[in-house]
């Protein structure tokens, strides 16, 4: 059996899980195709991302939300070069608040250590603003 993984991967320019999900509506309808996270690394670990993995994304230095992995399509730009297209399901999952410093491109992301979804009672709340989530995830409250 195939073990399972995560990506995470900063929202450069996202404001909250409504933008993030707004842009990739946007892009969906301009492209007329499926909304793919084009990156330049191809992911070694593409069995387990593909097996049940989901792309969580940092919305103002927190993980907010998730998203499950469809498939990886290969693009080649024009340049030549292979890419991998991230396709996620149009569903976004709101998880629990994490803080999640800076860093360039993604990572995987071990089930254990992502964070929880919310439960569905409270995916549909507002969303705090983000410094509140911030104190509150640093000092451990969900």
């Amino acid at each position: 059996m195939t073990d399972m993984i995560n990506l995470i991967k900063l929202s450069v320019g996202s404001e909250s899980v409504e933008s993030i999900t707004a842009w990739q509506e946007r892009r969906r309808k301009e492209l007329g195709r499926d909304y793919a996270h084009v990156t330049r690394m191809w992911p070694k670990r593409e069995a387990e991302l593909l097996n049940g993995g989901s792309i969580y994304w940092v919305v103002s230095g927190m993980v907010q939300c998730r998203q499950r992995i469809l498939r990886l399509d290969e693009f080649i730009g024009q340049d030549g070069i292979r890419r991998c297209g991230i396709i996620p399901d149009p569903e976004m999952v709101r998880t629990e608040t994490a803080l999640k410093r800076p860093f360039q491109g993604w990572r995987y992301l071990k089930p254990e250590d992502a964070p929880r979804d919310l439960a569905k009672s409270r995916a549909r709340e507002d969303s705090l603003p983000p410094q509140l989530s911030a104190a509150l995830a640093e000092i451990g409250v969900r």
